[in-house]
């Protein structure tokens, strides 16, 4: 499975914030499929939705 990230924040928002959720729902309300995953080496959280084949 291959995902085009459309944002990425980083881990250490403050406590109760949670701007990459929010950034995914947003998304999610205008209809692409967005989804928030981590990314370990960069300590960061990235909002994904799937790739396209022709991408």
């Amino acid at each position: 499975m291959s995902a085009k990230v459309l944002e990425r924040f980083p881990a250490g928002a403050p406590r109760g914030a949670w701007p990459a959720e929010e950034f995914a729902a947003a998304r999610r309300a205008e209809g692409e499929p967005a989804t928030v995953v981590m990314d370990l080496q960069s300590d960061a959280f990235l909002v994904v939705v799937p790739a396209n084949e022709e991408d």
